[in-house]
């Protein structure tokens, strides 16, 4: 049997852990050994393959792996809670100054005070929450 053949036999071997530890690193040395396997029907000698496919898995786990990693462990940006609320739109209810006031965010009656102690909303207004301090919205 050509040794291609192993190659690939090994690319499969390797995948079936995979898919059942879902151990991405599998994944490196597979396509190693995926190269080895092109190396091979090339009509490399075996420590040309064997070399192929060291320096294909290392260069992997060398490059990929930690960008692939610092990617997982950041996550998607999710604002949840107050978070969520800053840069929002909302609609004034009473009228809003550098004193308070009521506005409606999100289905939900907050307090709320200007930004800029000196502008005026009116009710029926819209206007964006720059911040959450406390029960109250700042809004501009």
């Amino acid at each position: 049997m050509d040794s291609w053949i192993w190659w690939l036999l090994v690319a499969v071997g390797l995948g079936i852990p995979l898919v059942i530890t879902t151990m991405p690193e599998l994944a490196m040395f597979a396509v190693g050994a995926l190269f080895a396997a092109g190396v091979a029907g090339l009509g490399a000698d075996v420590v040309w393959q064997v070399l192929t496919f060291v320096a294909v898995s290392v260069a992997q786990l060398v490059v990929v792996r930690p960008i692939a990693y610092r990617a997982l462990r950041k996550g998607p940006q999710i604002r949840m809670g107050i978070e969520a609320l800053k840069g929002a739109t909302a609609v004034v209810a009473e009228k809003v100054d550098g004193e308070g006031g009521r506005i409606k965010l999100n289905g939900e009656i907050w307090s709320a005070r200007a930004l800029h102690p000196e502008q005026v909303y009116q009710p029926g207004e819209q206007v964006d929450v720059v911040e959450i301090q406390g029960a109250t919205a700042l809004v501009v």
